[in-house]
């Protein structure tokens, strides 16, 4: 097997999830929808600030490699949610995650794609290095999410 192919497949099985870390779905399903906004005592966010959060992020990225003319966020402002989410606004940022996500792994699948090559309209990034972004800063929210949805069901004890 070639390095790029067995690179891929190590990326891919990556942005999965599982492995070392919980997957997006098993981790986002059963969130109680009632508890989205709720904070937790010294936690600056809810979990829908996170969730939110995680998919402008991955929008962002996703967005940087396919296309040269779009714009980012504002930083850091623009990378969070204006307000409270409802469980329609949960169910789509749901649904664009995963989304985005499969877009993410079809350009590391692509093997046309060279993981190393820096993207052209960038600054020196690569597929490479904008699908191991995609996949720490998923796994690190996603670890937040799991955490308060965890301290949420203890203080309902």
């Amino acid at each position: 097997m070639d390095k790029q192919k067995e690179l891929r497949a190590h990326l891919l099985e990556l942005l999965d999830g599982g492995s070392a870390h919980i997957d997006l779905k098993s981790g986002l399903k059963d969130f109680p929808p009632g508890k989205i906004n709720k904070k937790v005592k010294h936690s600056p966010h809810s979990a829908w600030d996170l969730l939110e959060h995680l998919r402008i992020a991955q929008w962002d990225i996703v967005r940087f490699c396919r296309d040269a003319k779009h714009e980012s966020p504002e930083f850091p402002d623009g990378y969070w949610p204006e307000k409270k989410g409802t469980q329609k606004d949960w169910k789509r940022a749901v649904r664009q995650i995963f989304k985005d996500l499969k877009i993410m792994r079809d350009l590391i699948a692509d093997e046309k794609n060279d993981l190393y090559a820096k993207i052209p309209h960038g600054s020196g990034q690569t597929l490479l290095r904008e699908a191991l972004l995609v996949a720490d800063h998923n796994a690190y929210h996603l670890g937040q999410i799991m955490l308060l949805k965890k301290a949420l069901e203890k203080a309902e004890q």
